[in-house]
Formats: structure tokens, C-alpha cells, sequence
């Protein structure tokens, strides 16, 4: 049986390597993003497995089913990339890895806080040239700060469990009951009172319809002044331009980024060569108090071995004819 792999990298080969296939299964790792002119590149393989900036839309899915392709096997939690009403008339099925490792995309939220608010990025860069002064780089004490945390599966209680170990106060917002508030000495409230009353943001809500630029001007403007934003979940979350204005005027005190609205072009890949394009992404990078990373949020070791383990055993339930981690529209 052929696989094919999109959007490949040397660590996603090595993990895939590594995590005991079958003898049987012919992996093929292209570097190509999955667009409706590289969708040729599986021709012949029952699967197709496809990563969070890869093209699943109608056109392309019928493209695949049309070269044989049965089965897409997402290297991802999120799905908002995949037409599944597309899918399921195709007779294509789709399966994800509901969850890898919380633990690195909640770490990495948490590095990102840090680093916003002692400015170690800074500081480090400086000591290199040989400037050992400490003007600008004043943070503030996070023991005793309130965090607020949009999103309460297991990514934002993971979260939760590191931020409760600082001593702070847990504000959670999540559209359904959560079961481990009094462990926490969180309390679950409302969008509105979580927004207005929080020192910390952190967004960990999967990418919807009715999430879609969950943070737009006018919620901004309902944050405390000088508030500090992070965006580990998906870039889609926040109306990226209207950050801008916020960060000119000081009601946005920190900005931290592991994901962006536009990035299906730019993460992932080495442009340092070329001019940057896109104005909005440039003029969120000449800001001091923006940090972006390149959707690094799940690369650690444990995460790339569980997010190859557990494809290989959606795969393989989907050869055995019981799928598992299926996707389908509606549920």
C-alpha cells in the first residue's frame, strides 16, 4: 500500500521511520504543500496524509479521490483546513490525531510568556554585542497576575495546571461544563468577564465558525490596558489587523504568536532570502513587544512520536475496516 506524506520535513521522516509501519506500507515524503496542482503527487496512493497548511478543499479532494486516494489521514488536531461534506461524497475518509502531546504546545505557550515579559530574546541578542545594560527590560512578577484561558480541553488545562504552579488567579472560558475547576482553583466564567478582568490571555480554542476572529477590535478593546496576548491555537482566532492599532496605542501590552491567519506560505519554510510580503505580518515583527514563532508550538520529540503512532494506528483501523479518530460533517 502507498502512502504519500505533504508538507514533509526531515523531522517528520525521521519520526514516521522510526514508529514501526508495516513492511507492506511505500511512504513517499514530499516536501510539497498539498494544492490543487501538487494534488498529481498521489496518484496511486490509497492514502494521503496531509498536514494543518495543506489544501483539503472540494477541487482537491476530488482530485485525490479521482487518482485512487480512499483515506486522509491528518498529522493534526484541527480539521478546519477540511471540507468533510466534500469528503464524505467523495466516499473519502478522514481521520486526525485528536491529541499528541498537550504538554508541548502548553510548554511552548508558557515559553512564550516568559519570554514576552522578561525580554530574554532581547537580552540575549544584546549580550552578544556586548551591551550588558538591563534599560528595557523591566517585566513584572507572573505570581499573583490573573490568567484568562479560552479553551478548556486538554491543551488549555494543561496550561491551566503550569499557570496554577506560578500562584495565579485562572479565569476559563469553554462552551461546555469543565470537570477540573476546584483542582485548579480556577473559576469558569463568561467571554466578557474573563476578558475584562484578566492580565494574561492565553487562546487554546479549536478554529470554528463561531471562533473564527474570536478576538477582533472590539474585543480588544474590552481587555485590560497593557494586557498580554498569546495565540497558540490557530491563527484564525484573531483578526490580525486590528492588532496593529491595539499595539500602537499601549492597549495591547504584549503580543506573543505561534500561529498567523496568512502563514500557509510563509511557516514552515526558509524565506530569509527573499522580501517579505505580506505588510501586516512585517509590521508586527518591528514591534519590541511581539514574539512570533513559526508554529513550532508541537515540535518536541514526544509529540512527533505520538502524532506518528497514532497515524499509523488510524491506518491501520482503516485497513481493518474500523476507523478511528473519523471525521464527519456535523459531529
Amino acid at each position: 500500500m502507498r502512502i504519500v506524506l505533504f508538507s514533509s520535513k526531515a523531522y517528520d521522516r525521521s519520526s514516521f521511520l522510526a514508529a514501526g509501519l508495516p513492511g507492506a506500507w511505500q511512504l513517499s515524503f514530499q516536501e510539497a504543500h498539498l494544492r490543487l496542482d501538487s494534488a498529481a503527487l498521489a496518484a496511486g496512493c490509497a492514502v494521503v496524509c496531509a498536514f494543518i497548511n495543506d489544501d483539503l478543499s472540494a477541487p482537491v479532494l476530488q482530485r485525490l479521490a479521482a487518482g485512487g486516494s480512499r483515506l486522509i489521514a491528518l498529522r493534526s488536531a484541527g480539521y478546519n483546513h477540511v471540507d468533510l461534506q466534500a469528503a464524505q461524497r467523495l466516499g473519502l475518509c478522514v481521520v486526525r490525531v485528536p491529541a499528541y502531546s498537550p504538554h508541548a504546545v502548553a510548554e511552548h505557550a508558557l515559553a512564550l510568556l516568559l519570554t514576552l515579559n522578561r525580554r530574554t530574546h532581547r537580552a540575549f541578542n544584546r549580550t552578544r554585542e556586548g551591551d550588558f545594560s538591563l534599560h528595557g527590560l523591566t517585566g513584572f512578577d507572573i505570581h499573583g497576575k490573573t490568567v484568562g484561558i479560552i479553551g478548556a480541553g486538554q491543551i488549555g488545562l494543561t496550561f491551566a495546571q503550569l499557570m496554577a504552579g506560578f500562584g495565579c488567579q485562572l479565569l476559563l472560558n469553554d462552551p461546555l461544563p469543565i470537570g477540573a475547576l476546584a483542582a485548579l482553583g480556577a473559576r469558569q466564567v463568561e467571554l466578557d468577564e474573563l476578558l475584562g478582568h484578566s492580565d494574561i490571555i492565553s487562546l487554546h480554542c479549536p478554529l470554528t465558525p463561531a471562533t473564527q476572529h474570536l478576538i477582533d477590535a472590539r474585543r480588544l478593546q474590552q481587555m485590560k490596558r497593557g494586557v498580554m496576548l498569546i495565540n497558540t491555537g490557530r491563527g484564525a482566532l484573531i483578526d490580525t489587523p486590528a492588532l496593529i492599532g491595539a499595539l500602537k496605542s499601549g492597549q495591547l501590552g504584549y503580543l506573543g504568536l505561534d500561529v498567523y491567519e496568512e502563514e500557509a506560505e510563509l511557516f514552515f519554510e526558509d524565506c530569509s532570502d527573499q522580501p517579505l510580503q505580506d505588510d501586516v505580518l512585517a509590521r508586527l515583527l518591528s514591534f519590541p513587544n511581539v514574539l512570533i514563532t513559526a508554529h513550532q508550538a508541537f515540535l518536541t520529540h514526544e509529540a512527533l512520536a505520538a502524532i506518528a503512532a497514532t497515524t499509523r494506528d488510524n491506518i491501520a483501523a482503516w485497513l481493518a475496516g474500523t476507523p478511528s479518530n473519523q471525521l464527519v460533517p456535523g459531529a
